[in-house]
């Protein structure tokens, strides 16, 4: 799950993370790296708003 990968906690409502397009483990989505920190966790040596200092943020994957 996103917010477990590196021991993040959620900081955003419901478990989601400001990032995130779906609740981690939601069927039709995937971990990927967070495009606001690049996966460091970090904007400007404080924990990135996006994934919550995670480096993963939940998104929707398959087609259309």
């Amino acid at each position: 799950m996103a917010n477990s990968a590196r021991g993040g906690t959620p900081t955003g409502t419901g478990g989601l993370n400001p990032g995130d397009d779906a609740k981690p483990g939601t069927p039709g989505s995937g971990e990927n790296t967070c495009p606001a920190c690049g996966g460091s966790g970090r904007v400007e040596n404080a924990p990135c708003q996006e994934c919550g200092g995670t480096g993963v943020v939940t998104e929707g994957i398959g087609g259309g």
